[in-house]
């Protein structure tokens, strides 16, 4: 869930102040027992630390560590618990100033406090029921489903020249059909930045991803053919043909981290709908201001 842009500051500030010290921590002797990675979990009600008589737990410690804000990539999990301490001191610490000051009893404050609350519940409701939507034989079955409906395409694999006109290109399908070796005539000569470093070489490629002109030409050439020059709105290519192929189908694994995805957003989208529908909503128009009477012209 996002966080409002008060804590956001509260928790950049408690990190700004923590790392400088944790950035200068050393790094254990060779050797030395790894303690920390080896340590058991902490169970979730360990209270780990005090602020004016109120505890801090383990648990609040992982809430605070899923939170994005607070993403601490390369740093080891010791670093990362004495900065989560240190934030979660510094939240508590200005929360209890908050409350002396009233804060919580303000209506923007209760506002805001109710649509953080609604966020969090709808956050969590459809995160828990995406996990059963999400199921590994659900996963199995549309991975089945799609790759059965999936058409053979074609792929081409080939490497290209391109120059600004007609007579360069003709030039250079000379050089390369008398015997000189396509990938460095390829590297000197050819404007596409793109693939000049490697030889001209574009990799497999389907018939809708390059231009009209140019697919034509690559799919209808036998492997190992250089083209004649081939015109398209980039400018003028010579073409050859290196492996044709049947698109191979992407394997289950491949695909695993993309169809739970979609099961997930289209789980909790039905959802959603399904709530909505079944739901008595009334809209209610905000009051349009008011209409300040026309001045009476004076004779």
């Amino acid at each position: 869930m996002p966080m409002p842009s008060t804590l956001w500051r509260v928790s950049a500030l408690a990190l700004s102040l923590a790392l400088p010290a944790s950035a200068f921590a050393q790094s254990p002797a060779p050797g030395a027992p790894a303690a920390a990675a080896a340590a058991a979990p902490v169970a979730p009600d360990t209270v780990v630390a005090k602020v004016n008589g109120a505890p801090i737990t383990q648990g609040d410690l992982a809430i605070a560590g899923e939170d994005p804000a607070l993403s601490l990539p390369g740093v080891d999990e010791a670093q990362k618990q004495k900065l989560l301490v240190d934030y979660m001191v510094d939240l508590k610490v200005g929360a209890q100033a908050a409350e002396t000051a009233k804060i919580s009893d303000t209506p923007d404050f209760k506002r805001k406090l109710a649509y953080f609350r609604d966020k969090l519940l709808l956050d969590e409701y459809l995160e828990r029921e995406a996990k059963k939507a999400a199921s590994p034989e659900a996963a199995r079955a549309l991975y089945d489903q799609t790759v059965k409906a999936m058409k053979p395409e074609e792929e081409v694999h080939a490497r290209h020249i391109l120059v600004d006109n007609e007579a360069e290109a003709k030039k250079i399908a000379e050089r390369i059909k008398g015997g000189e070796d396509f990938s460095k005539v390829a590297a000197e000569a050819s404007k596409d930045p793109g693939s000049k470093t490697e030889g001209g070489d574009l990799g497999w490629f389907t018939k809708e991803r390059m231009v009209a002109p140019f697919a034509e030409a690559a799919f209808k050439m036998p492997v190992g053919q250089v083209s004649d020059p081939v015109k398209t709105q980039f400018g003028w290519h010579v073409i050859k043909v290196e492996e044709k192929r049947t698109k191979p189908i992407p394997s289950f694994d491949e695909m695993k981290e993309q169809v739970d995805q979609y099961l997930t957003r289209k789980a909790q989208q039905d959802l959603i709908l399904k709530l909505r529908e079944g739901a008595k909503v009334e809209r209610t128009e905000a009051a349009a201001p008011p209409v300040a009477p026309a001045e009476t012209k004076k004779p």
